[in-house]
């Protein structure tokens, strides 16, 4: 068999689609020795999140030319026998298609997105769904959203959990912190959150808790560190932080290298999560496999994620996140089981089971190309 993968996020800073993409592909060296793999990329560099063995092709970077004919001629020359894709397949696709929805915000909140990024993937994605062979997920809640939102059958969206990376993993608290007040400079107990400013990542509801926090508790020392790339959205984060009044003990790093968000995660205090919506919540998985505790959303997957590992909140409450993150850095008894909570549930997750059962669709898709594709195995 030969499988393709547009791996055109890899090298992009695409955040989670480029750790979702380039973790599969080195799950997929790992488990498979038989197939052939093509990964198509769209920037320099690339080629050294890609294992050896694949074969690697350029494709445009811009996405116009790319999904407008690009990728297609491409495959029309390497004629593997699927393609796997992220959201949207090229016009004019000759190959089926295994596509990954990681969620389906930008139609049930539109206003998290620019109007014009709305309006593109309310097209292409609906495009790419209903011309899909199958539809991957990382949730049951977003299995049922997605069915929801296309008038899909179960048997066509596959629930297929994500994982931490291996790279995420407990190490001394000591080296971690000096870590961080050398690349950072911050030497001070620190809360952590992790995701582009984005309106749904929901961080000026957190630095509106955070400042009742220190209000609530003035002897806490506690600074708020926000991990992500800045987007649109993030001016108006920055305004809620130089508004709080505890601006001084709040700090943007921007984008961060995995191995830059190892050391935060294990020099943090506690982790906080205070999404309005995820598809899945893989930084919630991350912190977890650090072995930190968790305090995160009550909304869409990521109870389901986190199971009993995590003290929930509501996001829209200031006051009940403000005490789920009072509850964890007074209480080390509490904060202590709900690290180890933590830990063990993360292992139930693995990029290992993911490429298995990925797999698994990919051979089912492939294998039934000429006639009527068979459902989806199931476990």
């Amino acid at each position: 068999m030969l499988f393709s993968v547009d791996a055109h996020a890899i090298g992009c800073r695409l955040t989670g689609n480029e750790v979702y993409v380039r973790n599969l592909l080195w799950a997929f060296a790992a488990v498979d020795h038989s197939s052939e793999f093509i990964a198509y990329l769209a920037v320099d560099g690339a080629e050294e999140w890609v294992p050896r063995r694949f074969l690697r092709r350029r494709v445009a970077r811009n996405p116009f030319l790319r999904l407008g004919g690009d990728l297609s001629r491409q495959l029309r020359r390497d004629r593997p026998d699927l393609i796997h894709v992220q959201y949207t397949a090229p016009l004019g696709c000759p190959v089926p298609v295994v596509v990954s929805v990681h969620d389906v915000s930008f139609l049930e909140h539109p206003q998290y997105f620019t109007p014009w990024r709305a309006r593109q993937l309310r097209w292409t994605v609906r495009r790419t769904v209903e011309g899909a062979a199958r539809v991957l997920t990382g949730s049951e809640f977003s299995a049922r959203a997605i069915a929801r939102a296309y008038g899909l059958n179960g048997d066509n969206v596959v629930v297929v959990p994500n994982a931490a990376s291996g790279i995420f993993r407990p190490i001394a608290r000591d080296s971690a912190a000096a870590a961080v007040r050398a690349r950072f400079g911050l030497a001070e107990p620190f809360l952590l959150t992790v995701g582009d400013l984005q309106p749904r990542k929901n961080q000026v509801g957190l630095i509106d808790a955070f400042a009742a926090l220190a209000r609530a508790h003035p002897r806490l020392r506690h600074h708020l560190v926000l991990a992500g790339q800045e987007t649109w959205h993030a001016l108006r984060v920055r305004r809620a932080a130089e508004r709080s009044g505890v601006g001084h003990r709040i700090h943007f790093t921007g984008f961060v290298t995995d191995d830059e968000l190892l050391h935060l995660y294990n020099a943090c205090e506690l982790f906080v999560f205070p999404s309005f919506y995820e598809g899945f919540g893989l930084p919630l998985v991350e912190a977890m496999a650090c072995g930190k505790a968790v305090a995160c959303s009550n909304t869409s997957a990521l109870p389901e994620v986190a199971d009993a590992a995590a003290i929930f909140f509501d996001p829209h409450a200031t006051d009940q996140m403000c005490r789920a993150m009072a509850d964890l850095i007074l209480d080390a008894e509490l904060r202590s089981r709900m690290e180890r909570l933590g830990l063990q549930r993360a292992a139930q997750f693995s990029w290992q089971k993911t490429a298995e059962r990925t797999l698994e669709i990919y051979h089912a898709v492939a294998g039934h190309k000429a006639g009527r594709l068979a459902p989806a195995p199931r476990r």
